[in-house]
């Protein structure tokens, strides 16, 4: 429910919090210290989750390695994210962080699934088998190409 002053619910403004502190975490360092602090972070974000949510996760962080190795492991709002050039191309959204029904793998603006005037960014996941690894490595490699 949204809190009538901010018209941010409670998670919402944690999760504003959260990402305040993933830049204050980052400021001042460069180079592979920085990327050392964001991936340090991200291992335990997923480290952290559970069920379905620590399976998406786990899942996305292998085949990120294996398809994408070039994109850099961080967190984005606390979730488990990667990025190309600072800017974030796909992450993980547990359903335990704001009470949803599933996880979501979501592609930002730079990921390139595009696909005609309306394309899919955001992928329900109920149970990680080996057909969903394999539209996630699908949808992976699409992106980064």
């Amino acid at each position: 429910m949204a809190d009538t002053k901010s018209g941010f619910s409670a998670d919402e403004r944690a999760a504003m919090k959260q990402r305040a502190e993933e830049l204050r975490a980052t400021k001042g360092l460069k180079g592979a210290a920085k990327l050392a602090k964001e991936l340090e972070a991200c291992v335990e974000a997923i480290e952290a989750l559970t069920g379905v949510d620590g399976d998406l996760a786990r899942a996305v962080h292998r085949i990120v390695g294996d398809v994408a190795p070039h994109l850099n492991p961080k967190t984005f709002y606390g979730f488990p994210a990667y990025a190309a050039d600072g800017k974030v191309v796909l992450f993980v959204q547990p359903a335990s962080k704001f009470d949803t029904r599933y996880p979501t793998l979501n592609f930002d603006e730079p990921a390139h699934l595009d696909d005609g005037p309306m394309w899919p960014v955001s992928f329900a996941v109920v149970e990680v088998t080996d057909a969903v690894e394999k539209r996630i490595r699908d949808l992976v490699a699409a992106a980064v190409a």
